[in-house]
C-alpha cells in the first residue's frame, strides 16, 4: 500500500504549482483593488499564475525533483478540471454548443491542414514538419503532434520544433485572443467563446483564456462555449489524424502504415465532462436531487463543484508556466517559426471571419439564446 502512494518529489511539484497558484490571486487581487485602486480586481488570476510560473521557470534553474509533480499537474490536474467544468452545463446546453461549434471547427481544420500544407512546402519544409505543425494548430496541440509523429514516422528534432512552436504561439494568443474577442464580440460573449475554442491550440490554453475572459468580462458563457467548442475539436483526431498521416508520410511512410488504436486518441475527460452534464441534467431534472439532495443542497454541491473546477486549472495554468522555458527556442529556426506563426494567424483570421459572418444566424437557429 505505501509503495503506491506517490514520491516526495511528486508532491514538490504540484505543491509549488499551488503555492503559485495562491500567490497569482493574492498578487491579482493587491494589483487590481490596492494599488490600482477598483472596486474589483480587473487583472486575472490566470494571467498572473502564467507570469509568475513563467518568470520563475526562466529565472531559476528548475530543480528536477519538481518536474513528474509539475507535468501531473499539467496533464491529469487540467484534465479533471475540465472533466468537472461539465457541471456547468446540462446535456441538453452541451449538445446545442456542439451543433453550433461543429461546422466552424470542421472549416478551420480543413483551412488550417490544407493552407500550413502549402506554406510549409513554400518554405522549404519537410513534409513531416510541416504536417505536425499544422495538426498540432487546427486540432489538439501538442496531443495531436505526439499521436500523429510515429503514423508519418517524424523524426525527434521535428517533435520538438513542432511542439515548440504549438506552445509558444498557443501561449501568446492565449493572452491575446480573450480581448480580441472582446473587442470584435463586445455583448455576445457566447461569440467570443467560440472564437477561442476554434482557434487556440491547446485544451489548457483555451480553459485559461475562457477563465480569463470569465473573470474580465464577468461572462462565465464564454468559457462554457469555449470548452465544448475545444472539446468537439479534440473529438475530430480520430478522423483527421489517419487522414494526415496519409497527406504528410512522403517517402518515410510504410506500407499500411503504423497502427494507433482510435479510442486512444480520444481523451477520456470528454467522456467526464458529458457524465458531468448528465450529473447536472439528473440533478435538475427533479424537486429532490437524486430523491436526496434539497434544492439548496443541490446548488451547492454545484457551486464547490465549479469552484474546484476553475481551482484546479487555475493550479494547471501555475504548472504550465513553471514548465515554459523559452531558452531553447534559438535552436527552432526561423522557418519553423514563421510557419508556426502563419498557421496560428491562419486558423485565428478564419474562425474569426467564420464567426462574425455565420455564427449569430446559426445560434438564432438552435435557438441557444
Amino acid at each position: 500500500m505505501l509503495n503506491a502512494l506517490p514520491r516526495p518529489h511528486w508532491w514538490a511539484g504540484v505543491a509549488l504549482a499551488v503555492a503559485v497558484s495562491v500567490a497569482a490571486g493574492f498578487s491579482a487581487e493587491w494589483l487590481g483593488e490596492s494599488l490600482l485602486g477598483f472596486d474589483r480586481s480587473p487583472i486575472s488570476p490566470i494571467v498572473m499564475a502564467m507570469v509568475i510560473g513563467m518568470v520563475l521557470a526562466n529565472a531559476v534553474s528548475m530543480p528536477t525533483r519538481f518536474v513528474e509533480g509539475l507535468r501531473f499537474c499539467t496533464t491529469t490536474i487540467l484534465r479533471i478540471g475540465i472533466m468537472l467544468l461539465g457541471i456547468r452545463l446540462s446535456l441538453f446546453g452541451a449538445g446545442l454548443f456542439t451543433l453550433v461549434a461543429l461546422p466552424f471547427v470542421v472549416v478551420a481544420i480543413v483551412v488550417g491542414l490544407s493552407v500550413v500544407g502549402l506554406l510549409g512546402r513554400s518554405l522549404g519544409l519537410s513534409r513531416q514538419l510541416t504536417g505536425l505543425i499544422a495538426v498540432g494548430t487546427s486540432i489538439c496541440g501538442c496531443t495531436a503532434i505526439v499521436a500523429t509523429a510515429p503514423l508519418i514516422k517524424a523524426n525527434e528534432a521535428e517533435v520538438s520544433y513542432s511542439i515548440a512552436c504549438i506552445t509558444l504561439f498557443g501561449l501568446v494568443v492565449m493572452f491575446v485572443y480573450p480581448f480580441v474577442g472582446y473587442a470584435m464580440f463586445p455583448d455576445q460573449p457566447a461569440l467570443a467563446g467560440l472564437f477561442l475554442g476554434t482557434s487556440i491550440h491547446e485544451t489548457a490554453q483555451v480553459a485559461g483564456a475562457g477563465l480569463m475572459y470569465q473573470t474580465q468580462y464577468d461572462a462565465p458563457i464564454a468559457l462554457d462555449v469555449a470548452t465544448v467548442t475545444k472539446l468537439v475539436r479534440n473529438l475530430c483526431m480520430v478522423a483527421i489524424i489517419p487522414l494526415v498521416s496519409i497527406l504528410y508520410a512522403g517517402d518515410r511512410g510504410r506500407p499500411g502504415g503504423e497502427k494507433v488504436p482510435w479510442l486512444s486518441m480520444v481523451p477520456w475527460f470528454i467522456a467526464g465532462f458529458a457524465f458531468m452534464s448528465a450529473l447536472r441534467t439528473v440533478g435538475d431534472f427533479s424537486p429532490r436531487a437524486f430523491g436526496v439532495l434539497e434544492p439548496e443542497q443541490w446548488r451547492l454541491a454545484v457551486e464547490i463543484t465549479q469552484a474546484a473546477a476553475e481551482r484546479f486549472l487555475l493550479i494547471a495554468m501555475a504548472a504550465i508556466g513553471l514548465t515554459s522555458i523559452f531558452s531553447g527556442l534559438r535552436r527552432i529556426g526561423l522557418r519553423p517559426f514563421l510557419l508556426g506563426l502563419l498557421a496560428a494567424l491562419l486558423v485565428g483570421g478564419v474562425s474569426l471571419l467564420l464567426i462574425s459572418l455565420f455564427a449569430q444566424r446559426l445560434i438564432a437557429l438552435t435557438g441557444l439564446y
